[in-house]
């Protein structure tokens, strides 16, 4: 009778365990992004590189350039924005990046569809790459990255998980642990890209 019970209430109990679990998950994601203007960033750039909201998105334009978030530095998180690139554009999503970053600071996650560099959405720039196109241009998606210091089989190293709309893609062990901490920022890579960017946030993760 007790064992009837306790197998009746045990999806009620699951349900509710997991309705908590989910709320208090959601309460750890903090904005970076207000959706109504840049405050708490800042253009590493010339003039000609433009960067302004629109329609409640970021939106880079212009010569090339950076928009780096000045809160920070982070080391472990869960990081996650949605993102539109245009038909033959190119940008990036890059964290644990300097204050004032050039292209080659920082992890890189690369944001491009259909630019003639063949490196697409999805791949970890000069880690792991990935050649087919997973997003088309001018397409709302949703970038989740993971990333935490961990030891595996006795070595430190930096565990970089990449998901692209819901679909986990890999989880690359860099072993050099090239990156310490740092800044989250976005790339504007050239005069012909047109890149937009909306809810923007970060869950910090214990070290």
């Amino acid at each position: 009778m007790h064992t009837f019970a306790f197998r009746r209430l045990c999806p009620a109990v699951l349900l509710l365990l997991t309705f908590t679990t989910s709320m208090f998950a959601d309460d750890q994601w903090v904005a970076l992004f207000d959706g109504k203007s840049l405050d708490g960033w800042e253009k590493v750039g010339p003039e000609a590189s433009v960067w302004e909201v629109k329609d409640g998105a970021i939106c880079g334009s212009g010569a090339a350039s950076m928009l780096v978030s000045t809160k920070g530095p982070y080391k472990n998180f869960r990081y996650r924005a949605e993102i539109k690139i245009n038909d033959g554009g190119n940008s990036g999503l890059y964290f644990r990046t300097t204050r004032k970053p050039g292209f080659t600071d920082g992890y890189e996650a690369q944001i491009d569809s259909t630019h003639k560099d063949p490196i697409r959405t999805g791949s970890l720039y000069g880690f792991c790459h990935v050649y087919k196109p997973l997003v088309k241009p001018d397409t709302w998606f949703t970038y989740d990255l993971e990333v935490r210091d961990d030891i595996w089989r006795g070595r430190k190293m930096t565990r970089v998980k990449i998901t692209v709309d819901g679909n986990e893609l890999y989880e690359y062990l860099d072993f050099a642990q090239t990156y310490k901490e740092g800044h989250f920022a976005f790339q504007q890579h050239d005069p012909g890209s047109r890149v937009n960017i909306r809810k923007v946030e970060v869950m910090p993760l214990a070290d």
